[in-house]
């Protein structure tokens, strides 16, 4: 299956000169979607994961079914306020400001094998952050898995000695 023709162009959003490209056309078709995650689960089948995070909100929307599909638990991270026990919070600058992500203190065994994912590695910030934030935590960060890749942002160089697996690559 072609993932590229589940992908929409959308020219001048978010702001004129942007093409943005939209992942709801995938997320339409369960087809396409099902084929997304298993695709995904096919490649981190045999690695030794203990569990799968994603921060909000398009991350849980990959790393939710793939959890599912490997059997690992599944590790939330929220921005401030939404999580309802302790956590640990990791602050970070973006392009036009900062963002900030938490975890549930009790949410990552320490030592534990995490696999980050995301919908898209841009710039690489906010992942860069939760894998901070899950290093933070105590746990170690197996992976970075993406649905797409935007390769003219350069979003792996924050991610520098990381493993980073995308499906596809613009």
């Amino acid at each position: 299956m072609d993932l590229k023709a589940y992908i929409r162009d959308v020219p001048d959003f978010p702001k004129p000169g942007v093409l943005f490209k939209d992942i709801t056309p995938l997320l339409a078709d369960p087809a396409a979607f099902a084929y997304a995650v298993a695709k995904l689960a096919a490649h981190y089948s045999t690695w030794p994961l203990d569990a799968i995070a994603a921060a909000e909100a398009r991350g849980f929307l990959f790393a939710a079914p793939l959890a599912l599909e490997l059997r690992k638990a599944l590790i939330p991270l929220r921005k401030p306020g939404k999580l309802p026990a302790g956590t640990h919070s990791f602050r970070y600058d973006l392009e036009y400001g900062s963002a900030e992500l938490h975890v549930h203190t009790d949410a990552v065994a320490h030592g534990a094998r995490v696999l980050v994912v995301d919908d898209v590695l841009a710039t690489g910030g906010t992942m860069a952050a939760a894998c901070s934030l899950i290093e933070r935590a105590g746990g170690v960060v197996a992976g970075c898995a993406f649905l797409m890749e935007l390769s003219f942002l350069n979003g792996r160089a924050p991610l520098a000695g990381r493993d980073c697996f995308s499906l596809l690559t613009y």
